[in-house]
């Protein structure tokens, strides 16, 4: 069976960028540690956005820049970063909350191998759940977990509220 980990998010703005939280720099060292201590397939997510980024229809309802491709704030966190040298990953770009490549390239990744799938990083009530529900979706009979440790939401309550959607679906929390 193969075991494969999503570190969602994990960017500079993220953390203590343009759209950093306390929250979000505290669970970084529990996300270096669950990825030296993986063993499996990992895929992590970049979310990305271009120079337009406040003509869209997110920019419209969030207008703070982050993630601009090529940025400093678009790469990921330092200690990430180091946490996945020598680690083999597939890097994910993503234009918006989930990512609808993610399922065909784990999909591709697995062939007809059963695999389970955890899910970490940030921010657990916009683009942590939104890659849960798709993955869930895609994999309805699969075991699909977050480790809530791992990760961090816009607020506490939101974070929590996350959680608890999530659970709703059938994904399991950690």
């Amino acid at each position: 069976m193969k075991d494969i980990l999503v570190v969602v998010d994990m960017q500079k703005d993220f953390v203590d960028g343009a759209l950093g939280t306390e929250e979000a720099v505290m669970i970084v060292d529990n996300v270096c540690e669950k990825i030296r201590s993986h063993s499996g397939e990992i895929f992590v997510t970049f979310d990305t956005h271009f120079e337009n980024y406040l003509e869209t229809s997110e920019g419209k309802k969030l207008p703070v820049v982050h993630c601009v491709k090529g940025t400093s704030g678009w790469q990921l966190d330092s200690k990430v970063a180091a946490a996945l040298e020598g680690k083999k990953y597939t890097p994910v770009e993503k234009l918006t909350f989930g990512s609808t490549e993610l399922p065909r390239l784990i999909k591709e990744t697995c062939a007809d191998e059963e695999f389970v799938i955890t899910l970490i990083g940030l921010c657990t009530d916009i683009c942590v759940v939104s890659n849960a529900l798709i993955l869930k979706a895609n994999y309805p009979e699969q075991r699909i977990a977050v480790d809530a440790s791992c990760c961090a939401g816009v607020t506490k309550s939101l974070h929590e509220d996350a959680l608890n959607t999530m659970r709703s679906c059938q994904i399991d929390i950690i």
